[in-house]
């Protein structure tokens, strides 16, 4: 007669199989449907951002809906007025382009004649027909196509944070009248709902210091086009590891062949790169955050690549934020919360691992 441990040792292989199938199965669905669940997620995080100001209006006496109605309304006006001299810079940067295409063709050939003339065997000519500035001009039509499809989806993701937010007013009480015993399950969602506002808000913040920056160092290098970079920067800032050095390409590349600029404004530049990313990235946002709410250094270059895979460009843009909230999720359930400790970066103290991240840090 076999005992019932000999039952559950057999069944486990047979669990991970039903799991490692089950997540086959999410991650193909996730990728089938990534032109519905982009913008949906795109929305969750910024309605989920946009109720700190709307709890903040609340408590200092305003109506909730009003409140809603109040954050929309500047949140949306501030991001109309950045998106005019957002789109008023790339106008003026596009008419710009052939010639700074022209002078980094012109820069390109200067490069590798260098090389041939050091012994290398380099066909010059060969790679000039490859790089001729005629051809460097037919992706402008398709990424001009590409920004039409993104204000469309803008007005997409508009319109699902509005609903989000009112949606989020009487969210506790569905909750409530769902459920049998709603206490266990509102607890979880509120540790859940706080840390990851407290992530969202901290890596915002960074961010926007990061755009303002970099806006501050074009503007003192002189490179053209501050703001374009300044909000490449911020954007690019939730990509892991190789955000910041996709966004200093651009404007370096652009101070290396500029009139006013040379090799050792773009050096400059690039070090002020690398000082920003530095000083905010490594130093100020792991202090600010907490040893709770890291990801490992291999767990975040994971993300990046399998997010990347499964939603393109915008997964790459949200790695860390939607690993962050699957690692948040996972801590606030205690059957669950060894495999957030696997995602963290281990450096949490034993007798501490088993509570949930906030009561960690507020002990810390």
């Amino acid at each position: 007669m076999a005992r019932p441990e000999d039952d559950s040792q057999s069944s486990i292989p047979l669990n991970l199989t039903l799991a490692l199938a089950a997540l086959v199965i999410i991650v193909a669905g996730m990728r089938a449907g990534a032109s519905l669940l982009v913008p949906l997620l795109l929305s969750l995080f910024i309605a989920v951002v946009c109720t700190a100001p709307v709890h903040w209006l609340h408590r200092l006496g305003v109506g909730l809906r009003l409140s809603v109605w109040l954050t929309l309304i500047v949140i949306g006006g501030l991001l109309s007025l950045l998106g005019l001299l957002l789109v008023n810079s790339f106008g003026t940067f596009i008419d710009a382009l052939p010639g700074i295409e022209q002078k980094l063709y012109e820069y390109y050939l200067g490069v590798l004649d260098s090389l041939a003339g050091l012994g290398l065997a380099i066909d010059t000519d060969r790679l000039g027909e490859l790089l001729q500035s005629e051809q460097f001009g037919n992706w402008i039509p398709t990424l001009i196509g590409q920004v039409g499809n993104l204000m469309m989806q803008s007005v997409v993701v508009a319109l699902l944070v509005m609903f989000l937010l009112f949606e989020t007013l009487n969210f506790r009480e569905k909750v409530s009248r769902a459920l049998a015993n709603p206490a266990p399950s509102l607890r979880r969602f509120s540790e859940f709902s706080l840390t990851l506002k407290r992530y969202l808000a901290v890596k915002t913040l960074i961010s926007l210091a990061t755009g303002a920056l970099i806006w501050l160092s074009c503007k003192l290098v002189g490179v053209e086009f501050p703001l374009l970079w300044a909000v490449l920067a911020f954007a690019l800032n939730y990509i892991p590891n190789i955000g910041s050095a996709i966004a200093a390409i651009p404007p370096v590349l652009l101070l290396l062949v500029s009139p006013d600029g040379g090799l050792f404004k773009a050096l400059v530049l690039s070090g002020a790169y690398l000082g920003v990313n530095f000083v905010l990235g490594n130093l100020l946002e792991p202090r600010v955050m907490g040893r709770a709410l890291g990801l490992s250094t291999f767990v975040a270059f994971l993300s990046l690549v399998v997010w990347g895979w499964i939603f393109g460009a915008v997964g790459m843009l949200l790695s860390v934020v939607l690993t962050m909230t699957l690692k948040i999720a996972l801590d606030s359930h205690p059957q669950t919360r060894w495999i957030a400790h696997l995602l963290g970066p281990g450096t949490a103290p034993l007798e501490k691992a088993d509570r949930p991240p906030l009561e960690r840090e507020n002990e810390e």
